[in-house]
């Protein structure tokens, strides 16, 4: 099989999914500039927040702790890369959003929540600049991902 053939699929799904009617979901919109759902701007203010807020646990490259997917002695996970070596991209844009605002459940993780601290726009920024990492092929799953795991009714926003 064409190694190309699952991004040309994945891509393909994507653009007939953007195209069933109603308004672009905001992952599906292009900057000219990334031909991504973020634009430069975006992701060079997500570089200084992830540094400042992120890297002491996910690395400075967003790689992750070194055995991420092994629990810690205390059952929790370790933090896990956000790079697109790893699972990141099984999560859509909202719980991106919700996961950074609030924090990983005490029993599963260690991540506090951020809701106090960043903006909604640095939220953003910050999923922008470990996005950028992710190749075409991850970042084109991710968009149908994203596409086919609609935000629950009432939890728009980080409300519930």
């Amino acid at each position: 099989m064409n190694q190309r053939m699952p991004s040309i699929l994945a891509a393909l799904a994507a653009l007939a999914l953007a195209g069933c009617g109603d308004p672009p979901r905001e992952a599906e919109r292009r900057d000219a500039d990334t031909d991504r759902w973020y634009g430069v701007e975006q992701v060079m203010l997500g570089g200084t927040v992830f540094a400042t807020h992120c890297a002491a646990c996910h690395g400075s490259s967003a790689e992750g702790a070194e055995k991420w997917f092994r629990r810690l002695p205390d059952g929790r996970w370790p933090p896990p890369p956000l790079n697109g070596t790893a699972h990141a991209w099984h999560h859509p844009l909202w719980q991106l959003r919700q996961h950074i605002r609030e924090g990983s459940d005490p029993e599963h993780g260690n991540m506090p929540g951020f809701a106090e601290v960043l903006s909604e726009a640095e939220i953003d920024a910050v999923i922008a600049w470990f996005q950028s990492f992710w190749l075409d092929e991850i970042y084109a799953a991710w968009l149908v991902y994203d596409a086919n795991s609609p935000e629950p009714s009432g939890h728009q926003n980080g409300l519930e």
